[in-house]
């Protein structure tokens, strides 16, 4: 089965056109490494990019790469006409079964319900939700993606939901839906070496990009509460900030004296070695966004074994649902998070032991890759 995966290259959004190879979400990678051990499925990459870029033919066995310039006016602010158009000359150049769009962000699932084969979309974030809890003023970016996103998941064949929340939320938009969680990339999958507590510092993560929705300025001060408490911690922040964004600086102002003062640091956006080192020697991780479609960062933390502090919402409660160590709170019970984190600092910060072992059964490319493979042969039938 020849499939044309339509998914964002990262290097569009971040406007890294020098890199020379793509990359892209890691629930993408996570499912093309999956894909490896279903040898009837033949993947092709297609992604739209506003400046040329560079990219190999293929990526893996059975996966290849397309990459597609569409200048600038060819982009949201004619409703994605450009790469509907440069993804429908790609499609009808490739002939596949099926058009699987990843994600109602930007190009990707429009251009599938023009593509002209049978097409179906994963919702990665519920643009539509987003825009109505921060109230999107007319015009603006989330205010026009939640719109497109409505258009899209009422033809397309069907969805696919990362969690049993976002099902909920996209249930009557759409024809027809699917719950499957997203995959852990491998590297976050290998053994966590164990350790006692207290042989290494009380160092505490949060893992996104810093917005409003992951609430990074208000964590904050929960580490100032902590600090003043005579806790003895460090609070690193792992994600990009927007420059242009209010919020950013707003938190990036904040965070300056907590640095001078050696409780919190801001590390920027890491590359994959260095994420996984700051995973393996954090002791715990506290995500507490206002909205969640799933939480990959979360399930990453867990997969190595780190206690786990987060908001009852969303993808989130799926996540950590029954395992060991996580705790979590009311979206804005900011009380009961501090108090519990101050606890178990207290106690010697201790790791949990089998978290790890939950994410492996539940989020391990193959599980993914199998579902996907049962849905594409569904929609490609139904499609004939």
């Amino acid at each position: 089965m020849r499939v044309a995966f339509l998914a964002n290259d990262i290097r569009e959004p971040f406007k890294d056109y020098g890199a020379p190879v793509p990359y892209f979400n890691p629930g993408v990678e996570a499912l093309l490494e999956g894909f490896a051990a279903f040898p009837e499925i033949e993947v092709h990459l297609v992604s739209c990019t506003q400046q040329p870029v560079k990219a190999p033919e293929k990526l893996a066995d059975r996966v290849w790469c397309h990459n597609l310039h569409v200048p600038k006016l060819g982009w949201l602010r004619t409703g994605y006409q450009g790469c509907i158009r440069a993804v429908r000359r790609k499609i009808n150049e490739l002939k596949p079964d099926l058009a699987h769009a990843y994600g109602t962000e930007r190009d990707c699932a429009i251009s599938a319900i023009f593509s002209g084969v049978p097409n179906l979309v994963t919702i990665q974030g519920n643009m539509a939700e987003i825009a109505r809890l921060f109230g999107a003023r007319f015009g603006s970016f989330h205010w026009l993606t939640a719109r497109l996103e409505n258009f899209t998941l009422r033809r397309t064949a069907g969805v696919i939901c990362n969690s049993k929340y976002t099902e909920e939320l996209v249930r009557l938009r759409a024809r027809r839906t699917w719950v499957v969680y997203p995959a852990l990339r491998p590297v976050f999958l290998t053994p966590v070496a164990p350790g006692p507590a207290g042989t290494r510092p009380c160092v505490l993560l949060n893992v996104g990009v810093i917005s409003t929705r992951k609430r990074q300025w208000e964590l904050l001060g929960v580490a100032e509460a902590l600090h003043r408490q005579g806790l003895k911690f460090e609070f690193h922040f792992i994600g990009r900030t927007a420059p242009d964004d209010d919020y950013s600086k707003k938190f990036l102002d904040r965070i300056k004296p907590m640095e001078a003062a050696g409780y919190a640091r801001y590390l920027g956006r890491l590359p994959m070695d260095e994420l996984i080192r700051s995973y393996n020697t954090a002791a715990g991780m506290v995500h507490f966004s206002s909205e969640e479609a799933f939480g990959l960062n979360v399930a990453e933390a867990l997969a190595r074994e780190l206690k786990f502090f987060g908001s009852r919402l969303g993808g989130i409660a799926e996540i950590a649902e029954g395992v060991p160590g996580a705790e979590l709170f009311a979206q804005d019970d900011w009380t009961g998070l501090t108090r519990a984190m101050a606890r178990w600092i207290g106690q010697g910060y201790p790791r949990p032991e089998g978290a790890a072992a939950c994410m492996r059964e539940r989020f391990h490319p193959e599980i993914a890759a199998r579902r996907h493979v049962e849905i594409y042969r569904a929609v490609a039938e139904s499609g004939r």
